[in-house]
């Protein structure tokens, strides 16, 4: 047996490998999986070179893959004001205000703030945010990053307290005194924030599926750069070793191209090409040549992304039904049903995977009516459709998840009673509907596949945390499914079926003698911890293509 580049040993590896689910070493050599199994047999692989890695007990698994995040934005995020959690003025107000002392960007963005935050009465309003802080442009994002509020010096400055016309599905919401309330719902409504912040919002563009206005200079690109670096720095902390993109322009694939050149591609990467209402079809030749320029096994741009609906909170997500607090409010979709079954059809054609946003039950009715079409037009192919997050799903849609061959994309952090209260979700759907929401084993039961996600900068980016949510989070109320997760398909909801999910199943996901080099040691033994403190378990080392990307310091 060569000589192995690193052996870690005296672990508790899940491989994920169903014929060897099981051991207590392993062994990598030149950015693959040399040998897995007892620490004697692994050790006939040491060499006088060999970096040897005492796991110390702890568990060892397949490096994480989050196939739902947008790197770009989170990257830009992180240094941003979070106010996950906080209720009520006073506190809201005094954290804004004490940031404000040090924070010096032309408009003030803080991250994570709830609907109802103020109070269930209390909307958010440029009016309360001028209460916060008048004197300077402020603009909170809302925690799924669907909605923006901003008060009047932001909206004055955005020159949008007028109003602006924007696309549809997208709403600067005006008062009945003709001025913005300071609501603004979907991205390009945000836009004008967004453009005058350090970044000038380029972070944002691939959302949809925009290119920068203007070439950017090279110090702009020398900022986005870095951004998009201590992204994957985060991601490699938190034991991600692949991620899934969910927003993707030529820039940031030309950027993230320029990484990966310079070897500093820490995390392996997949990128889409953005289809937006309105686009004509002859567009997916972007997405044909985006696939052409990137293939590597580090940065591939080898899917579509749609949005279908907006959001539950917002009551844009598309519904069969009117939602229990705003009656005849339905929400939409972006596309009608024959108009998405043809841009469906026409993606498929081409081999792509095709991921759609879709939250409310007809939303995710209209999406699988166009994966239906396309095969029904194309045939039956592999494609691996997925839907993205599914919240609400209509009965009659259950079993077609497993019929169509459809990946059922789902984030653990985003349902009601786990990382998030039950309200306000459950008053705005009802119980009816909540028995069939967010239905995780329920959709498995069927025989469909699953991946998990976080969605990061929407919700936390630790795996860890997703995987505790998924295997504690009980019924919402008595009389609703239970749709917790085993730990074995928590974990391999962020292993071994974000492989699945991206086709790389073969030699990804799993670790056993040819797979790839892509690993994660935790700090202590994740079998014999309390569900319900997984997520105060730590990452030790991050191994990606058999190079350490992040180890944590003894202190």
């Amino acid at each position: 047996m060569p000589s192995a580049d690193l052996i870690i040993e005296n672990a508790r590896i899940l491989t994920m490998d169903p014929a060897q689910p099981s051991a207590e070493a392993i062994a990598l050599k030149d950015g693959v999986v040399l040998a897995v199994g007892s620490r004697a047999e692994v050790a006939e692989a040491a060499g006088t070179a060999s970096r040897r890695i005492d796991a110390g007990g702890a568990s060892v698994l397949p490096g994480f893959i989050d196939s739902h995040i947008h790197l770009f934005t989170g990257g830009a995020q992180l240094a941003s004001l979070s106010v996950a959690g906080f209720t009520g003025f006073e506190r809201i107000a005094a954290a804004i205000r004490q940031r404000a002392q040090v924070d010096t960007s032309q408009v003030m963005i803080v991250e994570q703030a709830a609907y109802s935050m103020f109070g269930d009465d209390e909307p958010i309003t440029r009016h309360l945010l001028d209460r916060v802080l008048p004197d300077r442009p402020l603009a909170l994002f809302a925690s799924d990053h669907h909605t923006m509020w901003a008060n009047t010096k932001a909206l004055e400055l955005a020159g949008i307290l007028h109003g602006r016309q924007v696309p549809p599905g997208n709403e600067i919401v005006m008062g009945a005194d003709g001025l913005a309330t300071g609501e603004l719902r979907e991205f390009e409504a945000m836009a004008p924030i967004t453009s005058l912040t350090p970044t000038g919002g380029r972070e944002m563009l691939g959302l949809a599926g925009h290119e920068p206005k203007a070439p950017p200079t090279a110090a702009e690109r020398a900022v986005d750069k870095q951004i998009i670096k201590q992204g994957l720095a985060y991601c490699a902390s938190l034991g991600i070793t692949s991620f899934h993109n969910m927003d993707g322009n030529f820039y940031q694939l030309e950027l993230l191209g320029e990484i990966e050149a310079a070897g500093e591609l820490i995390v392996r990467g997949r990128v889409p090409f953005r289809f937006t209402p309105g686009m004509a079809l002859s567009e997916l030749e972007k997405a044909v040549e985006m696939r052409r320029r990137w293939h590597s096994d580090r940065l591939k741009a080898d899917f579509v992304k749609i949005f279908m609906d907006g959001v539950v909170e917002s009551t844009t997500a598309h519904m069969f039904e009117e939602y229990c607090t705003a009656p005849g409010v339905v929400g939409a979709s972006y596309f009608e049903e024959e108009e998405f079954a043809a841009i469906a059809t026409a993606v498929d054609r081409l081999g792509f995977q095709i991921a759609v946003h879709a939250i409310g039950d007809l939303a995710v009715h209209r999406t699988l009516n166009g994966y239906e079409a396309a095969r029904r037009a194309n045939g039956a192919r592999d494609s691996r459709h997925r839907i993205e997050h599914i919240e609400v799903l209509a009965p009659r849609d259950l079993n077609r998840f497993a019929e169509l061959g459809v990946i059922a994309s789902i984030q653990p952090t985003h349902a009601p009673g786990g990382y998030y209260p039950p309200e306000p979700i459950l008053s705005m759907i009802g119980r009816e509907r909540m028995k069939l929401a967010y239905p995780w084993q329920t959709i498995r039961n069927t025989g469909a596949r699953l991946v998990f996600a976080s969605d990061w900068p929407v919700a936390p980016l630790d795996p860890l945390l997703g995987i505790m949510t998924a295997v504690t989070r009980g019924p919402v109320f008595a009389g609703a499914p239970d749709e917790r997760q085993s730990l074995a398909d928590a974990i391999a909801g962020f292993t071994r079926d974000g492989a699945y999910t991206e086709f790389t199943e073969a030699n990804k996901g799993v670790l056993q003698a040819g797979a790839v080099a892509d690993a994660v040691i935790l700090d202590g033994d994740i079998e014999a911890t309390a569900s319900d403190g997984i997520d105060a378990m730590k990452v030790a080392a991050t191994i990606c293509g058999g190079q350490i990307t992040y180890e944590r310091s003894a202190a």
